[in-house]
């Protein structure tokens, strides 16, 4: 059983759903999620922000956190939680924002810098992960982790 698999069958049996708030995964988190028969149940939707703008207006993410700590942060993160959980009455969300490469990194941001966002009912997480690799390969690395993630908050 995959990752996606367990974390469907644990939301299943605690009566959960998961909303997922995606930039540098692209809805490769929400496409791991309903690859599971079943998934329906736990799963409202997700919302793919990639550009800061849908992350303002879509999300709620302030502006001020965006001007203050960019779009690849943990605060970031943070409010891409709330605001996908507010948006699509789930009571669990996941989050990614980070920089998948080839460019766009910095010395400070580098390319596979990923912010991993998870929030259940009893507890809320963001991680800073590092991954290695291409940009496909970076963006697996996190969607997995994202789906560890979640599955770990809820056990």
């Amino acid at each position: 059983m995959n990752h996606a698999e367990s974390l469907v069958r644990l939301l299943t049996e605690r009566k959960l759903t998961v909303a997922t708030a995606e930039s540098c995964t692209g809805g490769l988190v929400a496409g791991a999620i309903t690859s599971v028969p079943g998934s329906s149940e736990v799963f409202p939707g997700g919302v793919v922000s990639y550009a800061n703008r849908i992350k303002e207006t879509v999300l709620h993410v302030p502006s001020g956190v965006l001007e203050q700590h960019g779009a690849v942060s943990a605060e970031c993160a943070e409010a891409m939680l709330d605001g996908v959980r507010a948006l699509l009455g789930a009571e669990c969300a996941v989050c990614t924002t980070g920089i998948a490469g080839p460019g766009g990194g910095t010395k400070e941001k580098p390319v596979g810098l990923v912010y991993i966002g998870a929030v259940s009912p009893e507890r809320r997480m963001v991680l800073k992960q590092f991954f290695s690799g291409g940009r496909d390969l970076i963006r697996r690395q996190a969607v997995e982790r994202a789906l560890e993630l979640l599955w770990e908050i809820l056990n």
